[in-house]
């Protein structure tokens, strides 16, 4: 049990920085830590005590413990001569410890890096800004590239969430910085290769068997960075409050180690310091610092030494002198630079304290200090530089007031009560005799078989056991009633039933017992299920058994967290000091090369550190059952199924699963619609259509009858204007007959005219020639002549019939 008192052993902080990198400063600090774990005056000490109950509770969860208290407890006076019992402990509480562990170790996680940098925070800004402008442009930009075919997106359109709510969601699931993608490679590299999957079973089985897990990692660089299962029965460290123990100073462990392992690891010994070694090792307070079973693996070749981690703080001083041009000079110095006030030159002192870690070695039970020295490689976060943490993870989930709780150290006791009972019906089952027979010899005296023979005992007793019959009489010879008249009975000797059944009882409350103390139900480790129990009833049970043990799976992932956290500090060790620097690389390359560029830099980012615990069955099954749901209520797709069983985190799952859901019953709504409107103008359209149809129809009855009527006007027309033709031709023939008949009369008028013109020309140009010749006959006195033609009476060749001729 850790001592709650505090005791001044150690020397003051308070000291220069030179005093404390001195070897009598480190050697005070040894011997502090030895005189507060391994010095006491009352036989015993802290090492010694927590060393032995760690022990004895390995021992419980072994099914080992010692035999001793029980015999104790069934001895009479020490004397065991009247007992012939097999002491071996029923291995009860290795049952519930398997349980526990293994069920805890199945628990798969992933270690998520989150670059928490300046530089990490703002790429991760810009993309969801770019993302949020994206969403508050899809139209214009689908707009510009259908219009334009000019892409405006900064970003994949179809992988676009459509609400902040999905984008807080992408950025949580989709969004991952190469360089984080190399982190977290470069940390599973440095587990895998330091089998960190047995160093997680083994401090598992310490938080469930001891209440405390510790784990180590170092850094050298011959090896690069090292993990190592550190036992909690050799650890040391002051006192703390804290389960996490973030509030302890130093810390260390003790390690039996060869002399060769020494040498190789401290090669500056000389042969004199060996020998002196060696030669102390006889008798020397550290041997009395060991348990009993502890001695039988310790030689003469072997040595306990203690390694240890010491934290202290660190004066950064610097000497600030102004230049002649007005700028300031800064100088180093150490913490003894202390200017005087009037101090001339105008120089002023800078001081910043940063913790620093002290590593140490040495030799328990003497004053041998083999090593002390400033961290080399101190893991200190980038984002304060000022912290600094210590090689050692410790964790004791049920720690209190120095007093560390375990599941086993709970059951202890009714492991022993059980133990107990279980030696009680040994005793009660050698002491049980079976049933046995009761024969009356003179009953069987009295029976006469009929065949001249008695009936013996060895025949009855026959007949007993392979009939069950008996043969007897009522009646003796003599007459008289036989009061041995049933010569053969049974006796049936039930003492030991009674008690068998109590111890048994006893037995099974004890047992019940352990589960209520643990919280390990039947249902966690389906010993006796219930026939008539629900399913559901079972899971719950068996939910409430895993919440009763969730402590020591925090506890653990504390150290997992804790461990990834150093490795992420170390690595800029490995990438700056460590010649395994090129073959580290590639093997984080073989897992994925796009990494290998951000490697080179990746001592320069900060990281935050996160476990992702994977889903348990439970989990699992319940996450099944709502995409099962929402699958046969067909609100999600099978794309949508397949990407919700990729994701490792539950609470991510159902979120998304919700979008989804949301996404899945708008899609349909708005298909509904779709499908409403499309059925609303199909009815529309099978509406105008028939309409149109029987407009069409009556169209065309309509220009039937049109045409009908049209063919009959048109026959009529053509009926009119073929009599219009005939008439006209009638017509115009009468008119042509008329105006030949008109012109023959005209013709013949005019015939009549002109002949009476014409005979009156005649007659005018006969009597004018006449005259003339009248004249002629009174001017020249000419004789008178006769006017009567000589010839003109008779038709001859002058006359002309063209005037008769149609015109």
């Amino acid at each position: 049990m850790a001592e709650s008192v505090i005791k001044n052993y150690f020397p003051s902080q308070v000291v220069s920085d030179l005093e404390k990198m001195s070897y009598e400063y480190g050697l005070k600090v040894g011997k502090a830590i030895q005189q507060e774990w391994f010095y006491t005056d009352s036989g015993t000490n802290r090492y010694r005590t927590n060393f032995n109950n760690f022990h004895n509770l390995r021992l419980y969860a072994r099914g080992e413990q010692s035999i001793q208290k029980y015999k104790d407890e069934l001895s009479i006076n020490g004397d065991l001569s009247y007992l012939n019992l097999d002491w071996k402990p029923v291995p009860i509480i290795p049952k519930f410890v398997d349980i526990v562990v293994n069920g805890i170790a199945e628990r798969t996680y992933d270690i998520k890096a989150y670059s928490q940098d300046p530089y990490g925070v703002t790429k991760r800004t810009e993309y969801m800004e770019s993302m949020l402008r994206d969403m508050q442009t899809r139209e214009f930009n689908e707009m510009a590239q259908s219009e334009f075919n000019i892409d405006l997106f900064e970003n994949n359109k179809e992988e676009l969430p459509d609400t902040q709510e999905e984008l807080e969601l992408h950025m949580q699931l989709g969004y991952k910085q190469n360089v984080e993608l190399a982190e977290e490679q470069a940390i599973n590299v440095l587990l895998e290769g330091n089998k960190y999957e047995l160093i997680k079973k083994q401090f598992y089985y310490d938080l469930t068997v001891l209440g405390i897990g510790a784990v180590k990692t170092s850094f050298n660089t011959s090896e690069g960075v090292v993990v190592d299962y550190v036992d909690p029965a050799n650890l040391v460290y002051s006192y703390s409050d804290s389960p996490y123990f973030d509030d302890i100073y130093y810390v260390g462990e003790v390690k039996n180690i060869p002399i060769n392992e020494l040498v190789k690891q401290f090669p500056f010994l000389e042969q004199e310091d060996l020998e002196e070694i060696i030669k102390t090792k006889g008798y020397r307070p550290a041997n009395f610092y060991g348990s009993p079973s502890n001695r039988g693996r310790e030689d003469n070749n072997t040595i306990q030494v203690l390694y240890f981690n010491y934290k202290t703080y660190m004066n950064e001083v610097y000497k600030v002198k102004e230049t002649g041009t007005g700028a300031d000079k800064i100088l180093p110095k150490d913490d003894t630079f202390n200017p005087p006030a009037d101090a001339e030159g105008n120089f002023s002192k800078l001081q910043k304290s940063v913790e620093v870690v002290y590593e140490g070695a040495m030799i328990l039970g003497t004053e041998k200090l083999l090593k002390w020295e400033m961290s080399k490689n101190m893991m200190r976060p980038k984002s304060d530089y000022t912290k600094c943490k210590m090689n050692y993870a410790i964790v004791a989930p049920r720690m209190y007031n120095g007093i560390i709780e375990s599941l086993v150290r709970r059951i202890t006791g009714f492991a022993d009560m059980i133990q107990l009972t279980h030696l009680k019906l040994q005793q009660v089952l050698s002491r049980m005799v079976p049933d046995g027979v009761y024969l009356d010899a003179d009953g069987l005296a009295e029976i006469d078989l009929g065949n001249g023979t008695n009936y013996n005992p060895q025949e009855a007793l026959n007949m007993f056991f392979q009939t069950g019959s008996v043969i007897g009489r009522s009646f003796t010879s003599e007459g008289d009633m036989n009061p041995g008249k049933v010569p053969i009975q049974e006796i049936t000797s039930g003492s030991g039933g009674n008690k068998m059944q109590a111890l048994i009882q006893t037995y099974n409350y004890y047992l019940q017992m352990i589960r209520d103390v643990t919280g390990l139900n039947e249902a966690r480790d389906a010993a006796t299920p219930d026939k008539n129990a629900l399913v559901g009833v079972q899971k719950l049970a068996a939910a409430n058994s895993n919440t009763a043990t969730r402590h020591i799976l925090q506890a653990g992932l504390f150290l997992t967290a804790e461990v990834a956290e150093q490795l992420s500090l170390r690595i800029s060790d490995i990438l700056e000091y460590s010649p395994t620097k090129d073959a580290f690389i590639q093997a984080i390359g073989n897992h994925n090369v796009a990494t290998l560029e951000e490697m080179q830099n990746l001592h320069l980012y900060d990281f935050g550190i996160f476990i992702e615990l994977m889903p348990d069955e439970e989990e699992k099954a319940m996450l099944e059952n709502n995409i099962q749901m929402a699958l046969q209520q067909k609100n999600i797709e099978l794309e949508d199924a397949i990407d919700l069983r990729e994701i490792k985190n539950v609470k991510l799952a159902n979120r998304l699963l919700k979008i989804r859901r949301k996404k899945k019953l708008a899609r349909d709504q708005e298909l509904q619609q779709q499908n409403m409107q499309m059925q609303s103008q199909t009815n529309q359209q099978a509406a105008q259509a028939a309409a149109q149809a029987e407009t069409q129809k009556e169209q065309a009855k309509t220009q039937a009858a049109i045409a009908l009527e049209q063919a009959k006007s048109q026959f009529e027309a053509q009926k009119m204007q073929q009599e219009v033709l005939y008439k006209k031709e009638l017509m115009e023939l009468e008119f042509q007959m008329n105006m030949q008949l008109k012109n023959m009369e005209v013709e013949a008028q005019k015939g009549k005219e002109k002949e009476k013109e014409d005979r009156k020309d005649e007659r005018t140009r006969i009597q004018a020639t006449q005259q003339s010749e009248l004249i002629d006959q009174r001017n020249n006195q000419k004789s008178p002549k006769n006017f009567e033609s000589a010839g003109n009476d008779i038709l001859g060749g002058g006359f002309d019939m063209g005037s008769f001729d149609p015109r």
